[in-house]
């Protein structure tokens, strides 16, 4: 029995050590490609580093100090960085009241015609607004962003490019220069990593109710589920956008705002040798600054906000008109209030008025979308999209150019977007138009308080909002400037009076502690 035992004894022992060594053999293949991954990834970002097209920086979004610099002053392709400054131009109608979520955008044969990456909207077809940001901020979609900059434009993408680049210079970005609103190659399209950081920062801090859009990872659109581009969202603790982008002159590009534990940056890399290289090295900056970023930040906005644009000229008939179907969209609600920061290395614009004194809806005003819900934890948009159909327009003449110089010729070549993506096909829906009324009352620095659906509610708005703000509104003139928005006719409810813009801003911040949300800027 002795010796049968002592056999047992050594056949379990022999099994124990089996399966010991096997669990060993496990783990050491676990930890050797765990080890691969990072040592893949650090050398990935340091050959990105050493990449002559190479630029990048990042920068404490609550200080404005650059806590990285490298090239970030150099001139390079944005590719379809792009965007993001198509996106800032219909977050800014939308905050205006100029278009709606669900305002219908009508793609012309040259938005129809533009290179991959697209969603294959035929020319007369349309897609609503929210459809456009979407296909922007996920699929990176060309030839949404020709219809959306068409539409802002009054029918000309040149135009819309004009008033980019206007914007741009207004927000700081005076290395910059955009000639079409995607991004798809022309030599006389530059930007600076410096310049895209501060439209990262002013994309955040000027539009909170709309920033939400930077983070959705997929969308449903008819029967086709579309993923987003931007593999940092969702595998980076923190990341929460921005934007991806690639020819073959600009490299692999990409923006990424970062948000956790009270500390905020935003990073910029430009001129990536390849997609895995040019991740690994925003996440290698990713981990190198943010531990480096302040907690704390200034009152003041990092980004002043500038005047608003001239109201959206009337665009143009799409071709092949049909009838449409009519459809509502949601808002998503951004995932975190506005940043505020104090200006320190990323100097400030000189014109325009801060953005701590903004403007929001008031309980009288008109709500021209649904009322935001909390964002899901599902990273598809719940609301399905409609199935694609024409639209029926009407032709209407379109408005003088604005007075902006129109930019020198420029060479293109026929080179796509970023790649590796689905062919996708646009739903749509009615159309709508919008105009701004010629009586714009005072002229100079104005401040808003609201829009109301009459005259009589914006005066009574007015009313209300000067007996709470005190000296600064005792010399201030209460007006209604009255304007069209999708059929309907809205007042603007304003005070002007205001000898500069410094009384203006000192108006707004006088309502808003007095809880009344705002926006100054000069008429």
């Amino acid at each position: 029995m002795q010796a049968k035992s002592g056999i047992v004894s050594r056949s379990v022992s022999s099994v124990s050590s089996s399966r010991s060594g096997s669990f060993f053999a496990k783990l050491m293949v676990i930890l050797s490609v765990a080890l691969t991954v990072v040592l893949v990834d650090s050398v990935s970002a340091e050959a990105e580093a050493a990449n002559s097209k190479y630029a990048g920086i990042v920068v404490d979004a609550k200080t404005g100090n650059v806590l990285y610099s490298e090239n970030a002053d150099r001139l390079q392709y944005p590719a379809s960085l792009t965007k993001m400054m198509t996106i800032y131009m219909t977050f800014e109608a939308l905050e205006q009241g100029r278009i709606r979520l669900d305002t219908p955008v009508p793609f012309s044969a040259h938005a129809a015609a533009q290179a991959p990456t697209k969603l294959g909207v035929r020319a007369g077809g349309t897609i609503t607004v929210e459809q456009g940001i979407l296909g922007l901020v996920t699929l990176s979609a060309n030839d949404a962003a020709t219809a959306l900059g068409e539409m802002l434009g009054g029918g000309s993408e040149d135009r819309f490019a004009q008033l980019m680049t206007a914007k741009a210079h207004a927000l700081g970005m005076t290395r910059t220069t955009y000639r079409n609103a995607n991004g798809l190659p022309n030599t006389a399209q530059m930007t600076t990593a410096r310049d895209q950081a501060r439209l990262g920062i002013a994309l955040r801090q000027h539009f909170p109710q709309y920033y939400g859009y930077f983070s959705t990872r997929a969308f449903k659109f008819g029967t086709r589920t579309i993923r987003s581009h931007n593999r940092l969202v969702g595998s980076v603790r923190g990341v929460d956008g921005i934007k991806t982008g690639y020819t073959r002159a600009a490299g692999f590009n990409l923006v990424s705002s970062v948000q956790v534990d009270g500390k905020s940056i935003v990073g910029v890399v430009l001129g990536g040798a390849s997609t895995p290289a040019r991740d690994a090295q925003m996440r290698n900056l990713i981990a190198t600054y943010l531990p480096k970023a302040s907690s704390r930040g200034g009152s003041s906005a990092l980004i002043a906000q500038a005047a608003p644009a001239p109201a959206m000229i009337v665009t143009p008939a799409p071709v092949m008109p049909q009838k449409a179907q009519p459809q509502v969209a949601k808002t998503i609600t951004a995932a975190q209030p506005p940043v505020s920061a104090a200006a320190a290395d990323l100097s400030l614009p000189h014109k325009g008025p801060l953005p701590d004194a903004r403007y929001q809806v008031a309980e009288t005003e008109v709500a021209y979308t649904e009322t935001a819900q909390p964002k899901s934890n599902n990273p598809l948009i719940a609301q399905p999209m409609p199935a694609p159909t024409k639209v029926k327009t009407t032709t209407f003449k379109e408005q003088a150019s604005l007075s902006v110089p129109k930019p020198a010729p420029a060479s293109t070549r026929p080179e796509q977007g970023d790649t590796a993506v689905d062919n996708v096909t646009t739903a749509s829906t009615t159309p709508t138009t919008a105009a701004a009324s010629s009586n714009n009352g005072p002229t100079g620095w104005v401040v808003q308080v609201g829009v109301s659906p009459s005259r009589q509610m914006a005066m009574d708005l007015l009313e209300s909002a000067k007996s709470k703000g005190g000296k600064a509104l005792s010399s201030a003139k209460p007006f209604a400037v009255a304007y069209a928005a999708g059929g309907d006719q809205l007042y603007r409810a304003r005070f002007g009076g205001f000898d500069d813009q410094r009384d203006a801003v000192n108006a707004c911040k006088a309502l808003k502690k007095a809880g009344i949300k705002c926006w100054a800027a000069a008429q």
